[in-house]
């Protein structure tokens, strides 16, 4: 039997590909960045066939790194960035439009048209909040404003699905249009709890139901890699949106277990078990995986601009470098110097859901600088998730004592550590932090047998690093001079 697993980590703003052993340890890394398009303000988008060039790239380079061939290839995993739309044409292949990324906020005005009357029937169907930030309406500005696009979903010409589906079908040939139920748990079109494409609000968002891929469990064998893909036959049997993917990485199981990914936004996820909860504080209920026909749910609260902010100092202020250098930076001061600084640059996530919210510093005097600046960055993401805890802890009723960290920010000591002492909590780091592909690795090894169970695979987790939380003297005033920040950000519609 061959050794190894495939993980392919499709992210925002770059394409991953990852092996990994039976011990669940990488044997090597392979990643391109892609462009980021912004036609208009607000506006974000990437082209599909970018992505898809990027990511078999990174395949093959992934394998060639590790000295390996397809055949010792055992299975595919795939994980990506959700809500991200991708519609294209079923005869030729090639997309009608750019791919519309999660962070676009084009159809927000739509969203606030529809709230009032359908948030409430929405919200109890999908668990989502109406926003911009879903599948669901960008596929419906493709449709209204793509020359020919509606009359041609309407003929069954054209083909909708997240990153994943547009994945799998590139690898398989153009023979399988699939997707799993955690990525359709986000597209605003799909009920949860009966776990089918729900037709009322195909009708109300005018989409026809022969565009939407068949839905899947998690962790099954959904199909083959073309003969001409990679050069051999290779199962594809692990699907999952990336945080859902981050969560199972992280061996969160178990009821009441939370975790944090620390990526281009972040992403607080809990298990909440068999059975959804609305939220009653702004967040959401998502199908967090499905396995063995058991479907696992989740709270979750995600944040637009996580290491986002950090890129944004990189290459719009021009302040570091490398993202790398931004800790070294930020402990060049003692504190932020009163500056606080709210990356709405895409609205505010949860649990605010305040989509015309936009960026806002404040607290600037003539002695601040680029390292104030720098660490009010970091804190922005570390405040961010305080607020989404917060909410998370309202709604389970209950404190949480430890939060399991994940993403490329994780490896900022002074990030974690600020986080853990802002919200009280242990924060814990393990050994593999790239737990978002290594969840789509361990779906896919349990489909296909590469590894036989749940719990032998929780036996490989291990913490690399504890945070555990110290007395903030001035925790008051921080947290109060954040909030004022935080209003100063929605207030800016408004100027």
């Amino acid at each position: 039997m061959p050794d190894y697993i495939l993980s392919l980590d499709q992210g925002t703003t770059s394409s991953r590909a990852i092996i990994f052993n039976r011990k669940g340890s990488i044997v090597a890394v392979a990643q391109k960045e892609f462009e980021q398009i912004y036609p208009r303000p607000g506006w974000v988008e990437h082209d599909p066939v970018e992505i898809w060039s990027t990511q078999i790239s990174v395949a093959t380079e992934a394998m060639v790194k590790a000295g390996l061939n397809p055949r010792d290839i055992h299975a595919i995993g795939i994980t990506n960035q959700r809500e991200t739309t991708v519609v294209w044409d079923k005869e030729t292949g090639l997309p009608v439009y750019n791919a519309i990324v999660w962070q676009d906020r084009r159809t927000s005005d739509y969203c606030d048209t529809i709230r009032k009357e359908h948030g409430d029937r929405i919200q109890k169907k999908t668990g989502l909040i109406i926003d911009s930030y879903f599948s669901a309406t960008k596929v419906r500005w493709i449709l209204q404003n793509v020359k020919g696009a509606k009359e041609r979903a309407k003929q069954g010409k054209l083909l909708f699905g997240t990153v994943d589906s547009w994945l799998i079908w590139k690898l398989s040939g153009g023979k399988c249009h699939v997707t799993d139920v955690s990525n359709a748990s986000r597209t605003m079109l799909f009920d949860i709890i009966t776990l089918k494409w729900d037709k009322e609000l195909l009708e109300l968002f005018d989409i026809p139901e022969a565009m939407l891929p068949g839905v899947k469990s998690s962790s099954e064998v959904f199909c083959e890699t073309a003969g001409d893909i990679l050069a051999a036959k290779i199962p594809i049997a692990g699907i999952a949106g990336d945080q859902q993917a981050a969560l199972f990485g992280q061996m969160c199981t178990k009821v009441g277990m939370v975790k944090n990914t620390y990526g281009t936004g972040c992403f607080m996820l809990m298990n909440i078990g068999k059975q959804p909860r609305i939220s009653s504080n702004n967040l959401l209920t998502t199908i967090a995986w499905k396995i063995n026909g058991e479907v696992t749910y989740a709270l979750e609260g995600g944040i637009f601009i996580g290491g986002a902010v950090v890129q944004w100092l990189r290459d719009e202020l021009g302040l570091i470098k490398t993202s790398g250098e931004v800790e070294e930076l930020a402990a060049k001061v003692e504190d932020t110097g009163g500056v606080y600084m709210v990356p709405a640059f895409a609205g505010l996530g949860a649990p605010h859901w305040d989509q015309h919210a936009r960026g806002t510093i404040t607290g600037i005097t003539r002695g601040t600088n680029s390292g104030h600046f720098a660490r009010a960055a970091l804190e922005s993401i570390a405040f961010q998730t305080m607020d989404v805890l917060n909410a998370m802890e309202a709604d389970a009723g209950t404190s949480i004592s430890e939060l399991r960290v994940d993403g490329g920010a994780t490896a900022n000591n002074l990030l974690m550590q600020f986080q853990a002492d802002i919200m009280k909590c242990r924060v814990i780091r393990p050994k593999v932090t790239e737990v978002t592909a290594l969840g789509a690795a361990y779906l896919a090894g349990l489909a296909t047998g590469f590894w036989g169970s749940v719990e032998e695979i929780a036996e490989q987790w291990q913490v690399e690093r504890n945070f555990e939380p110290k007395e903030l003297e001035n925790f008051d005033d921080l947290v109060n001079g954040w909030n004022r920040a935080v209003r100063a950000a929605k207030a800016n519609v408004n100027l």
